[in-house]
């Protein structure tokens, strides 16, 4: 198994501009390809953009989803993934009949490789969940993939990991979203607006708990404990109606952050995986020590609430964000 150079990518997507966000998609993939990167990946959602589908009826939610591999924005992947010779991934909402999905599609020069659909759909109640996990081998390497809340579910990196993923694709929406929990919450859309101006505020925010602190709680913890290497991305800037704050990072199977954007604007990180690290980590030694016939209740059956922080309000909020 060979070195793989991965880009993660971050960039200001426009609700409902599709040309408009693959032609951002086109650009960082040239900016990563010339940085030596073999796979490209953006953020969750990146084709349509994401929070601005929370209010929508079905049949809005439709007018935007697409079929895979089919569509039109698929199709549009291809040509880029071609045109600069690479491994390209991005979000969309996927129609098949009448279900919706929050879907990550994977493509090559060659054409459509695979699809995610993403678990844990909350952004609008019409989205169907999806009914697996998905590692496929890129370049040598076994990719599994997980979106954005998916990944605070531990069991999912861990059967991902389970199923022989070396590196997990971690594409998000998140961070500086209304909160109970201390020192989160939202960012002022002015301090956006004025980034070139005072660019040190808003690098405090993105970079204190409403942003990078809050990430640095948990997610180095899914790479390290599965001894595995993280690829997260995540949009900047304007996103519906909150800031988003970028922080595209990846991270290494020891939890180390190997490379991260610090950049207030559009941008794509390079960082080189060797497969040296994933050996003797402390998340291999940690699935070699289970005990499964301890974990009976862990597949208990219970329905399933898939309800975060910022959808809650008053004591329920609180409970959720407190882990009661």
């Amino acid at each position: 198994m060979k070195d793989l150079r991965i880009a993660t990518a971050q960039f200001e997507h426009r609700d409902g501009d599709k040309v408009f966000n693959l032609s951002r998609i086109e650009a960082l993939t040239r900016q990563a390809v010339e940085a030596g990167a073999q796979i490209v990946s953006f953020h969750e959602g990146c084709i349509p953009a994401y929070s601005w589908l929370q209010p929508m009826t079905k049949s809005q939610l439709a007018d935007v989803a697409e079929p895979v591999p089919d569509g039109p924005s698929v199709t549009e992947l291809i040509r880029i993934a071609r045109e600069y010779d690479t491994i390209v991934m991005a979000g969309l909402i996927e129609q098949e009949g009448e279900d919706l999905y929050n879907t990550y599609v994977t493509v090559s020069p060659d054409g459509y490789l695979t699809r995610f659909r993403k678990l844990h759909p909350f952004v609008n109640p019409h989205l169907s969940p999806g009914e697996g996990y998905n590692v496929i081998e890129l370049c040598g390497w076994q990719v599994g993939f997980l979106i954005c809340y998916d990944n605070n579910l531990v069991e999912n990196p861990r059967l991902t990991t389970m199923m022989g993923a070396q590196v997990i694709m971690a594409p998000h929406v998140t961070c500086c979203l209304p909160s109970n929990m201390p020192g989160r919450g939202v960012v002022d859309r002015a301090l956006w607006e004025n980034r070139h101006r005072d660019p040190v505020r808003l690098r405090q925010e993105f970079r204190g708990p409403k942003g990078r602190e809050w990430l640095l709680r948990w997610l180095p913890a899914r790479a390290y404990e599965n001894g595995v290497y993280y690829a997260f991305s995540n949009p900047i800037g304007w996103d519906y109606d909150t800031v988003k704050p970028g922080l595209s990072m990846l991270i290494d199977p020891f939890g180390e952050i190997m490379v991260e954007s610090e950049a207030l604007e559009d941008d794509v990180i390079v960082g080189l995986l060797t497969p040296q690290k994933l050996q003797n980590t402390s998340g291999s030694r940690y699935l070699q020590a289970r005990r499964p016939e301890l974990y009976g209740p862990m597949v208990a059956p219970q329905e399933s609430v898939t309800l975060p922080g910022w959808q809650l309000e008053g004591d329920e909020a609180e409970a959720s964000e407190t882990g009661l």
